[in-house]
C-alpha cells in the first residue's frame, strides 16, 4: 500500500508593499484581532491534510514573528530578493513530498479549496485554484475603450498553488525571468498545472477597502442562544433549604441525590439546553455515588465551562422561583451575588426573583419548590 503524500504550506510574507495603506506591510496588520499572518496560517494549522508549515518573512520581521509566537507553530524561513527566491527559500526548508504555495494577503480562503488543490496533485504535477472570468473585457488607452477582449477561456488566479516538492524547486532554480506567480513558473519547466474550482470568498488584500471586506469575512456570525430550564424538588426532613447557592433557615428541607439546589439546578439544566448538550442527569448521572450530597455549584460551573469552550459568552440568566414559602425577597440579592460570582458575570446580568401560586398545586400546597430559567448566550460577532 503506497503511502499517503505529506503536505506542507508555503505562507510567502516577506514583500514590503504598502498599497493597502498603513504604517506597516499588509500581512502584519490586523483584522478581526489578529494579524493578516495569522489568520493564514491557522487556514493551515486547522487543515487536516497538512502536516508542516513554514513561513517566509523578511529579516526585519523576525523579532516580529517570533513576539507573537509563530517560530512555536510554524519554521520560519527569510525571504529574499523577490518573490521567486522567497519561495525557494521556503520550499527548500519543507521536508513534505508536496508543497501548498499561498499569498499571506489571502488570509479568508476557505478550506475546501485547500482541500481540492490537494486532491488535483494526485494527477498532476502541479495545481491552482481559479475563477473563470464573467465581466467582459476592454482594451484601453488615456481613458478611452480601445478594443474588446475575448474572456473565453481566462481565468483569475488564486491560492494556494499546490505542487510537488522536488519538480516546483527545480523549476525555480532554473527559471530565470521574472514571473507573476508560481504557476508561471511551473509552466516554463513544462509542468502540468490542473486547475480546480477557486472561491470568491479567497480575496487578496491589496488595497485599504480590501480590509473591510476580509474583516466580514473572517468574522465569526452572531449566533444568540436561548436556553429554558425547570426543576422541582420536594421538601422532605431538614432545617434549611439551598436556593441559588444561599443557605435559608426554614422548617423543612429539600430531598435531592446532591444538596437539592433547586434554582442552581434549574439555571444549570438552561446553559445546557442553549448548548444542545442534554441535561444535568446527563453530565451528573443521580445514580453515581459520587455525586451524593455534592454542592450544586460544582454542575452550574461544569455548564458554564462548556459554554465557553464551546465559544459562547453567558450574557444573561433569569431564575424565578416558585414557593409559598420560605420567602425570598430578603434573600434575593444574596442569591444574584452568590450565582453571578459563579457564572462569572456582572450582577446586573443576573435576576433571581420569587413567585407564588396562589395556594394552587404542589407548590401552594407546601409540597416542594419549583424553579424556572432563562438563559442567554452569544457567540461571534455582527458581520
Amino acid at each position: 500500500m503506497q503511502d499517503t503524500p505529506t503536505v506542507a504550506a508555503i505562507i510567502v510574507a516577506a514583500g514590503r508593499g504598502l498599497r493597502a495603506g498603513g504604517e506597516v506591510p499588509k500581512q502584519w496588520q490586523k483584522i478581526a484581532g489578529k494579524t493578516v499572518v495569522e489568520h493564514s496560517l491557522n487556514l493551515f494549522i486547522e487543515h487536516p491534510r497538512v502536516s508542516e508549515i513554514i513561513l517566509v518573512i523578511a529579516e526585519d520581521d523576525r523579532d516580529h514573528a517570533v513576539s507573537l509566537g509563530l517560530d512555536r507553530i510554524a519554521t520560519i524561513a527569510i525571504g529574499g530578493a523577490d518573490r521567486s527566491s522567497s519561495v525557494q527559500n521556503g520550499v527548500t526548508q519543507a521536508q513534505a513530498d508536496r508543497v501548498l504555495i499561498h499569498d499571506a494577503a489571502r488570509c479568508c480562503c476557505p478550506s475546501d479549496v485547500i482541500t481540492r488543490v490537494c486532491d488535483a496533485l494526485n494527477d498532476h504535477e502541479g495545481a491552482a485554484p481559479a475563477l473563470p472570468v464573467t465581466d467582459a473585457l476592454w482594451t484601453g488607452a488615456a481613458g478611452v475603450v480601445t478594443g474588446v477582449q475575448d474572456r473565453s477561456g481566462l481565468f483569475a488566479a488564486q491560492t494556494p498553488q499546490g505542487f510537488h516538492r522536488d519538480a516546483i524547486l527545480n523549476a525555480h532554480h532554473t527559471n530565470t525571468r521574472p514571473v507573476v506567480d508560481d504557476v508561471e513558473v511551473a509552466r516554463r519547466a513544462g509542468l502540468d498545472v490542473g486547475i480546480v474550482q477557486g472561491d470568491a470568498r479567497n480575496i487578496k488584500i491589496t488595497m485599504p477597502e480590501d480590509f473591510a471586506r476580509a474583516t466580514k469575512l473572517l468574522e465569526t456570525p452572531l449566533d444568540i442562544r436561548t436556553g429554558n430550564g425547570f426543576d422541582v424538588h420536594r421538601f422532605g426532613d431538614g432545617d434549611h433549604v439551598m436556593l441559588c447557592g444561599v443557605k435559608v433557615p426554614h422548617e423543612r428541607g429539600l430531598q435531592g441525590h446532591s444538596d437539592a439546589d433547586v434554582g442552581m439546578h434549574t439555571v444549570t439544566d438552561a446553559i445546557y439546553g442553549a448548548l444542545c448538550r442534554g441535561d444535568i442527569g446527563q453530565h451528573f448521572p443521580p445514580s453515581d455515588p459520587q455525586w451524593k450530597g455534592a454542592e450544586s455549584h460544582i454542575f452550574l460551573s461544569h455548564a458554564c465551562a462548556l459554554a465557553r469552550e464551546m465559544g459562547f459568552e453567558i450574557t444573561h440568566m433569569d431564575c424565578t422561583l416558585i414557593c409559598e414559602f420560605p420567602k425570598i425577597g430578603p434573600v434575593a440579592q444574596s442569591m444574584r451575588a452568590r450565582m453571578a460570582e459563579i457564572m462569572d458575570l456582572d450582577i446586573d446580568c443576573v435576576s433571581v426573583k420569587a413567585t407564588t401560586s396562589e395556594r394552587l398545586g404542589f407548590t401552594g400546597r407546601g409540597e416542594g419548590i419549583a424553579a424556572l430559567a432563562t438563559v442567554t448566550l452569544i457567540k461571534g460577532t455582527i458581520a
